[in-house]
């Protein structure tokens, strides 16, 4: 099995963000929908409920956003999506420019009203804020 770089449509890229983020964010509602169904009386019990779904939503934003695409290249929506994040040089990220990529490039890429993403969308290599500055590139895997 040869991996080869493909271009990847924007709408792809976007698909794949909504996973991750939606998987974040699940966590956080169920925590405080667990939390409000402890009802009144269990106070402290509905705050730690909230508080603890607020640090695994944080911690599985670290693995999943840092961790495993520095490793793999894959976050969980890149991988339901066929997609990779790799170094323009075709290496996996690595842990800091995953990071970089996730933590930096992204809220930059949201602060300039989110045309640090649409710039994916134009570029020819489909290179966003983010990947500009981590030096990653994302691409799709067929096998040949």
């Amino acid at each position: 099995m040869t991996r080869t770089r493909l271009h990847v449509p924007f709408a792809l890229r976007c698909g794949a963000f909504l996973i991750d983020y939606i998987l974040l964010i699940s966590l956080v509602v169920l925590g405080t929908l667990f939390a409000r169904m402890l009802g009144g009386g269990a106070r402290s019990a509905g705050s730690t409920a909230e508080t603890t779904a607020i640090l695994l939503a944080v911690v599985i934003a670290f693995l999943n956003l840092g961790v495993l695409p520095g490793l793999t290249g894959l976050t969980l929506g890149k991988w339901a999506a066929g997609l990779r994040i790799q170094r323009v040089d075709t290496g996996n990220p690595g842990i800091g420019r995953a990071l970089l990529r996730h933590f930096v490039g992204y809220p930059l890429s949201l602060i300039t009203f989110g045309l640090g993403f649409l710039v994916a969308a134009v570029t020819v290599q489909g290179r966003g804020l983010h990947d500009m500055i981590a030096g990653t590139v994302v691409v799709r895997e067929s096998s040949l």
